[in-house]
């Protein structure tokens, strides 16, 4: 769409990534705008794959397209900074909606359910890495291999209708789901056991950790709580 064109990349990071299940999802992360003609598809995709038990589903509004006549009610320029951190970590000298990113290494559109199905498949974290424990007032990063920064994550988990009254989505109604509300980094952690105190939970959000490789690298562990 104009010059910010849609993305259909695959790109693997050089950043290790580990172990995938039910306790360590696999991080789906859609960036999208409710400005974006071409994003409702890719929103439906992610809606659906939220129902899988080993996927961390999340949706960034990020806020370059709220010039087209309609500001994104989820809309915040960190998670526009995001997106641009993994376009700068993985060469790309541009952003652009639907992206999606699974686990930090693999980048696609997002707009088709067999696509995405086959990144989270491809994208594993394998069966090593360090846990995650919480009891949701502090996190605690056990023992590992690497370093990265933990970053928290607080999203809603219901789906919500939104209806769009101007721009290139004016007239429509697009329901997102896991729209995240906050993003905050809480530390940096170097390979032995660390703790960190969480912020003050939110009425009505879920809370995830990430602990990630670098500015925009790859995920080396997850945790929803």
């Amino acid at each position: 769409m104009r010059r910010l064109t849609c993305l259909a990349i695959a790109a693997l990071a050089t950043a290790p990534a580990f172990a995938a299940d039910s306790r360590h999802p696999t991080v789906v992360e859609l960036y999208q705008s409710q400005g974006c003609s071409s994003c409702p598809p890719a929103d439906l995709v992610t809606n659906a794959v939220a129902d899988r038990p080993d996927v961390l589903a999340l949706s960034f509004a990020v806020t370059y397209w709220d010039r087209l006549g309609w500001k994104d009610t989820f809309g915040d320029p960190a998670f526009t900074q995001r997106q641009w951190d993994y376009a700068k970590a993985g060469g790309r000298g541009n952003v652009a909606t639907p992206q999606v990113i699974v686990n930090g290494r693999g980048v696609l559109t997002g707009n088709r359910r067999a696509d995405v199905d086959a990144a989270i498949a491809r994208y594993d974290r394998g069966i090593q890495g360090p846990a995650i424990v919480s009891d949701g007032r502090t996190a605690i990063i056990q023992r590992g291999v690497g370093k990265g920064t933990l970053w928290l994550v607080r999203y809603d988990p219901r789906t919500i209708p939104v209806p769009i009254r101007a721009g290139e989505n004016g007239g429509r109604t697009i329901p997102h789901r896991n729209i995240v509300r906050q993003l905050v980094a809480l530390g940096s952690w170097s390979g032995p056991s660390a703790r960190f105190t969480l912020p003050a939970e939110r009425a009505g959000l879920r809370t995830a950790l990430l602990l990630q490789a670098g500015t925009g690298g790859a995920i080396i562990a997850s945790r929803s709580l």
